[in-house]
C-alpha cells in the first residue's frame, strides 16, 4: 500500500488542495497539506489552453514532474478521460504520469459511455494494480445527465461498476444535499470523493454525520473535500489548519474562481482545493 492509499484508511477527513503548478503545490505543503492533487482546469488555464484535454500530454506531464519534485507528501494527478479510447494508450498514459512522481489519478466518464470509463479503469489495475490509486468520476449531477431519483440511481450504478472495474475511490462532484450524501454514503463500498461547492454542508459536521447516518463508520470511509485555494500563503486552506475542516468547506467553497489564473474547484472527494473542471 502507497502513501497516498494509506491516507484514504480514516478516521479524519482527508483534505486534498489542487495544485497547477510547482510554485502553488509548494505553498499548499508548507500550509499542512498531507497531499496534493493537479486540477485539470487550473494546469490547463496556467498555461494558455482551455479546460476539456486542450492540453498537451506532455505539458500535463512536464507539470506532474516539476510538482513532484518540489514536494514530499504524495501527490495525485487529474488525467482527466485518460486522453485517450483505447485502453492500451490509457495504460500507457497512466505509466507516464506514475513514472513522473504520481501516487494516483483521477479519471472521468463526462458525457461519454460508462461502459468506456470501466474498459479504462480495468485495463489499469490490470497493468499496475496497487501502484496507482485510481479515483473515478462520475459526472451524472456535474453535467446534468438525469435529475432526481433517477440520477442517483444512475450515479450509484455507475459507481457499482466502476469500483468492480477495480476503482479505488468514487468521485461524484455537485452531490451536496444532507439526505443524498447520506444515500451516497451507504450505497458506495469505497471512499466517497465530493466537491466542495457552493451549497456544500460543513464537511466535518455533515459528512461525519452521513456516515453515522448511514451504519458505515465500521467502514471508515474517508471523505475528499474540493474548495478553492487562492494563490497565497494566507488562504482558507492555512487558516483552517488552526480552526476546523468546517472553515475551509464553507469558507473555500464561497469563493469565486476570478478567471483563467484561479485554481479550478477540483473534481473530486476528499477535501480537494482549487475551481471545478
Amino acid at each position: 500500500m502507497n502513501a497516498f492509499a494509506k491516507l484514504h484508511q480514516g478516521p479524519e477527513i482527508l483534505i486534498l488542495p489542487n495544485a497547477w503548478d510547482a510554485g502553488s503545490a509548494r505553498v499548499i505543503e508548507v500550509a499542512g497539506a498531507t497531499a496534493i492533487a493537479t486540477s485539470s482546469a487550473a494546469v490547463a488555464w496556467a498555461n494558455g489552453y482551455p479546460d476539456g484535454e486542450a492540453l498537451p500530454f506532455d505539458l500535463l506531464l512536464s507539470t506532474v514532474r516539476e510538482i513532484a519534485r518540489v514536494i514530499s507528501v504524495p501527490l495525485t494527478a487529474d488525467v482527466e478521460a485518460g486522453y485517450a479510447d483505447d485502453g492500451t494508450a490509457v495504460v500507457e498514459s497512466v505509466m507516464r504520469v506514475r513514472d513522473a512522481g504520481a501516487s494516483g489519478i483521477n479519471i472521468e466518464d463526462g458525457t461519454g459511455s460508462p461502459d468506456l470509463l470501466c474498459a479504462k479503469i480495468e485495463r489499469v489495475k490490470a497493468r499496475l494494480g496497487d501502484g496507482i490509486w485510481i479515483n473515478a468520476r462520475t459526472d451524472v449531477y456535474l453535467h446534468n445527465l438525469a435529475s432526481g431519483e433517477a440520477a442517483y440511481e444512475e450515479t450509484i450504478k455507475r459507481a457499482r461498476r466502476y469500483r468492480e472495474a477495480g476503482a479505488d475511490s468514487i468521485f461524484v462532484p455537485m452531490a451536496a444535499e444532507d439526505a443524498l450524501l447520506v444515500r451516497l454514503v451507504k450505497a458506495i463500498d469505497a471512499p466517497l470523493n465530493l466537491l466542495a461547492w457552493p451549497g456544500l454542508p460543513p464537511a466535518a459536521r455533515s459528512l461525519r454525520w452521513a456516515a453515522t447516518k448511514a451504519g458505515s463508520v465500521s467502514a471508515r470511509p474517508t471523505y475528499w473535500l474540493t474548495v478553492a485555494l487562492p494563490p497565497r500563503p494566507g488562504s482558507a486552506f492555512s487558516a483552517a489548519r488552526s480552526t476546523s475542516s468546517t472553515v475551509v468547506a464553507t469558507s473555500a467553497s464561497t469563493r469565486k474562481p476570478s478567471g483563467p489564473t484561479s485554481a479550478k474547484p477540483p473534481s473530486t472527494t476528499s477535501l480537494l482545493c482549487s475551481p471545478p473542471a
